[in-house]
């Protein structure tokens, strides 16, 4: 039996007149998180959701003079299955990087002595609004946008500043290193997924094995680690990725583990903290493992032997400097 369709398309044509028509029309397809596929071909994963929000479009369309057809639809040539999944995720990337900038605005406005109660209402209700925010792009973010584990770590750094605030400079005590166990993550790795699996595998639990999985809905089976993904064991932390929570929680300080959680920070979060020139060369690279190689197990295997190489280089200047 074929497939059933992944996909329900929104095709339209409205007229020059009224100019507003196009525009209302625009930002409705904005709020509801479609994508175009061409100029007047918009694209959602089907649902009945999705069948319900293109039809009020569709309606809105023909009231005003235009006509529209909603189509269940398979993607037979021209862009994959996997290009339009890329599309939600690019389209979804601005979105969480506006939360982004507010929160660390927030955060680096805030003393780093204990807050004044006025100054912690304040604070909670600007994370409040920011998780409400988060909420609402959840709904449309239907491919795991990049941005969106390293935005929910700074909001929820945000969140326990306001609820149980705790001196910055506490440091807690390192995490027993587990042996043998199964550490899961979101399918689709990138650059701070690939270089996690590198350092568990490394410096953590050698005997690690991996099981990648749907971004939402998954349920952690007993004994099992997560990381970089929602309700994580080990995910961001404020303005740390994984790489890094893990490098603090676990007080890894190897010769050139610095200098690659720096690398990974800047690709990841995209905010040029530590901006140290081999950066655009790693992110090249991870790029180009991630287009050669669909499978996760591929890219972690190769993005490891790249973190491998780059931890000897490093720790070889380390050891040429002292």
């Amino acid at each position: 039996m074929a497939d059933e369709p992944r996909w329900i398309l929104l095709v339209h044509q409205i007229p020059a007149k009224p100019d507003y028509l196009r525009v209302k029309i625009g930002r409705r397809l904005q709020r509801i998180g479609a994508v175009a596929l061409k100029r007047t071909v918009y694209a959602l994963p089907r649902s009945e959701q999705a069948r319900e929000d293109f039809d009020w479009i569709r309606r809105e369309i023909e009231a005003g003079g235009g006509e529209a057809m909603v189509i269940d639809a398979s993607l037979a040539a021209g862009l994959s299955d996997a290009q339009v999944e890329d599309l939600f995720r690019t389209a979804r990337e601005p979105d969480y990087g506006a939360i982004a900038a507010e929160a660390r605005a927030i955060a680096r406005a805030l003393p780093r002595r204990a807050l004044s109660d006025e100054k912690r209402h304040a604070l909670a209700s600007d994370v409040a609004r920011l998780e409400h925010q988060l909420e609402e792009l959840a709904r449309i973010d239907f491919f795991d946008a990049p941005s969106r584990e390293a935005v929910r770590g700074l909001v929820a750094a945000l969140r326990a500043r306001a609820d149980a605030p705790v001196r910055d400079d506490a440091v807690a005590p390192a995490a027993t290193p587990p042996r043998g166990r199964t550490w899961v993550t979101r399918a689709g790795v990138h650059v701070d997924r690939i270089a996690s699996a590198w350092l568990v595998r490394r410096f953590i639990d050698p005997e690690a094995t991996f099981k990648l999985v749907p971004p939402k809905g998954y349920v952690p089976l007993p004994g099992e680690l997560r990381f970089d993904m929602d309700a994580a064991e080990y995910t961001h932390e404020g303005d740390l990725c994984t790489f890094e929570v893990l490098c603090r929680r676990f007080a890894l300080d190897a010769p050139g583990l610095r200098a690659i959680a720096e690398i990974v920070h800047d690709i990841d979060l995209k905010d040029a903290k530590h901006a140290r020139p081999e950066t655009a060369g790693v992110a090249a690279a991870i790029a180009g493992i991630a287009l050669l190689h669909r499978e996760d197990e591929q890219r972690i295997a190769i993005g490891g032997a790249l973190f491998e190489a780059l931890l000897a280089a490093f720790a070889r200047r380390a050891r040429e400097r002292t």
